[in-house]
C-alpha cells in the first residue's frame, strides 16, 4: 500500500497569501459538515496557558461549527522581532533555544509570542535543535499555546510542533495533543492557516502506524473536509474567483484554475487519509466511517491532477483490502458508510473510474488502470 508524507506543496502558500481575503465569502460548509456532526460531537475543552490562566478554545469565524451555529470569534495580532530573531535558525546555540523558551513563557504580548514560536519552529527544522528543544522540555511548553486566544500564536505553535514531529522520539510526547489538534481542525475557519497547520501536523503524526489509531474516530471529519473544500472550489468557479497556478514549472500553456487554499486543504486531508489507508489494521475503521455521498463526485476530470492522484491512491489502498463475506455483508447495511460510497457494487465509482482512462494526464490514466485491475 502507498503512504504519503508532508513534504512538498507548502512553498506556494506564502506567495499566494493574498488570496485568503477572497475566500472569506465561501459558504456551503454547513450542509456537508452536518454529516460529521451527526456522528461526532466533541465537547469544548478547557486548557491552561503558560501563565496559569484558564482558556477555552474559541470558535473561529468561518469555521465549520460557526457556519452551522453562528458562534462569534476573535482576530489575530501582528508580529514583531528582536535581535535574536535575526540569527539564522541553523546557527542558534543551546543557550539561544533556552532563551527563546524562557521568553515565550514570560512575554504576555501575543505578537511577540508568535514571533518567538516562529523562530523556534524554524530552528526545529534542524535535527540537533529538535533534540535540544525536547531535552529542554520545550515540547510541552510550545504545545501549551495550542489553546492561546490568539489565532496567530496557535498557528505558529502548530508549525513549530509540525517540525518537531519529524523526530519520531518527539512524537511519543506529542501524541497526547492529537485530540486537541483534531478539535482545532473542527472549529477553525475552513481552509485557514490554522486548519492547514493542524492537518500538516497530523500528516507527520500518521506517517508511521504507531499513532494512527488516535485518528480512527475522525475519518468522517476528514472525508467531510474533502467535500467542503470541493464545494468551496465550485463557489470560486461560479463567482469567477479563479487563481492561476502552474504545477512544478510545467509552463506548457496548460493553466490550472484552482481556489488555492481549498486546493491545499484537499491535499493535506488526502495525505492523512492515504497514510491511514496504508495500514491494514485501520481499514475496518475507515470503511465503516460515515461518508458524504458526494465524495464520489471528486473522481472527475475537472478535479486537479494533484488531488485526483491522491484520491486514486486512497481508493487503491481501500480496494486492496479484502473483507470477509460476513464483514462485507454487514457493511452493506450501512448505506452511508465509506464502503457503500466507494467500494460496494452499487457505488457510482465503478462507473466513474473507467471514464478517467481518457484523462489527458498519463499518470492519472496509469493509476486508474492499476486501480481497475
Amino acid at each position: 500500500m502507498v503512504s504519503s508524507s508532508s513534504m512538498g506543496d507548502d512553498g506556494l502558500i506564502h506567495r499566494l497569501g493574498h488570496a485568503k481575503a477572497l475566500l472569506g465569502i465561501l459558504a456551503g460548509a454547513g450542509a456537508s459538515y452536518g454529516i460529521y456532526k451527526l456522528v461526532q460531537k466533541r465537547s469544548r475543552t478547557k486548557s491552561v496557558d503558560s501563565g496559569g490562566h484558564e482558556n477555552r478554545t474559541g470558535v473561529e469565524p468561518g469555521s465549520l461549527i460557526a457556519k452551522v451555529s453562528g458562534f462569534n470569534v476573535v482576530g489575530a495580532p501582528g508580529s514583531s522581532s528582536g535581535d535574536i530573531f535575526t540569527k539564522s535558525p541553523g546557527s542558534l546555540e543551546p543557550h539561544h533555544i533556552g532563551m527563546l523558551l524562557s521568553l515565550l513563557q514570560k512575554n504576555p504580548n501575543p505578537s511577540e509570542r508568535a514571533q518567538v514560536l516562529l523562530t523556534l519552529g524554524n530552528a526545529a527544522a534542524f535535527t540537533v535543535n529538535q533534540d535540544l528543544i525536547h531535552d529542554l522540555g520545550g515540547l510541552h511548553v510550545i504545545a501549551g499555546y495550542l489553546s492561546n486566544p490568539s489565532a496567530d500564536v496557535r498557528v505558529q505553535s502548530l508549525n513549530a510542533l509540525n517540525n518537531l514531529s519529524m523526530n519520531l522520539k518527539n512524537q511519543e510526547h506529542l501524541k497526547v495533543y492529537v485530540p486537541q489538534v483534531l478539535e482545532l481542525i473542527e472549529i477553525s475557519p475552513v481552509n485557514s492557516d490554522l486548519q492547514l497547520a493542524a492537518l500538516r501536523l497530523l500528516t507527520n503524526m500518521s506517517v508511521t502506524d504507531k499513532h494512527q489509531h488516535l485518528l480512527k474516530s475522525s475519518i468522517t471529519l476528514f472525508l467531510s473536509l474533502l467535500v467542503v473544500a470541493n464545494e468551496a472550489l465550485q463557489v470560486c468557479q461560479s463567482s469567477n474567483f479563479f487563481f492561476f497556478f502552474f504545477f512544478k514549472g510545467r509552463c506548457n500553456g496548460v493553466v490550472i484554475f484552482v481556489c488555492v487554499l481549498s486546493f491545499y486543504s484537499q491535499i493535506q486531508v488526502l495525505k492523512v487519509l492515504v497514510n491511514l489507508s496504508s495500514n491494514p489494521d485501520m481499514m475496518e475503521d475507515i470503511v465503516q466511517s460515515q461518508a458524504p455521498a458526494s465524495l464520489v463526485l471528486l473522481f472527475d476530470r475537472c478535479t486537479s491532477v494533484a488531488v485526483l492522484l491522491r484520491l486514486l491512491t486512497f481508493v487503491g489502498n481501500l480496494r486492496a483490502w479484502r473483507p470477509s463475506t460476513q464483514v462485507a455483508q454487514a457493511l452493506r447495511w450501512r448505506q452511508e458508510s465509506l464502503y457503500c460510497v466507494l467500494l460496494d457494487e452499487s457505488s457510482q465509482l465503478h462507473h466513474r473510474l473507467p471514464l478517467l482512462l481518457s484523462h489527458p494526464d498519463g499518470e492519472i490514466k496509469a493509476q486508474v488502470a492499476r486501480t481497475l485491475t
